[in-house]
């Protein structure tokens, strides 16, 4: 029974031999050089693009915190103006040296935080309508650096 079963594996293995020995076409590497090379400029495309993708991303998300900043200082400082108004008009209504003259007052001062609460309405309509304008044009633009270069 070995001899019969060494006898058919000789088959297999002059197979093996003649297939270890067998000399592969040129077009054969040709074509596989071809692909590899392919696949790597590839592979760098996709690299370069996910980069430019990276700093669009990155740029959009640096400009959105420097905005978020600007837009935490001035809700600051208006919070400290308000306050400096509130203990200005607290001065002014301790001055009166009458009832009717204190609530000339009181109503001067609150015509006066009624016009800055329009103003500040306002102005915050305008930069926040700015914001998404100049927001979503800077994102078009990142968008469309990244699309022509991969393209």
């Amino acid at each position: 029974m070995t001899t019969d079963t060494n006898a058919a594996f000789e088959g297999f293995k002059d197979a093996f031999k003649n297939i270890q020995n067998m000399e592969v076409p040129e077009a054969a590497r040709d074509f596989v050089k071809k692909t590899a090379n392919t696949a790597k400029d590839r592979a760098a495309e996709v690299l370069a693009g996910s980069e430019r993708m990276t700093a669009a991303v990155e740029t959009a998300v640096t400009e959105s915190v420097a905005e978020a900043g600007k837009i935490s200082r001035n809700i600051q400082q208006a919070i400290y103006d308000d306050a400096q108004a509130f203990f200005a008009g607290i001065d002014k209504l301790a001055s009166a040296k009458s009832i009717s003259e204190a609530v000339e007052i009181q109503s001067g001062l609150l015509r006066a935080r009624g016009e800055v609460f329009v103003s500040r309405a306002k102005s915050t309509t305008e930069y926040l309508g700015k914001l998404a304008a100049d927001g979503a044009k800077a994102a078009q633009d990142n968008f469309a650096k990244v699309y022509n270069k991969t393209a």
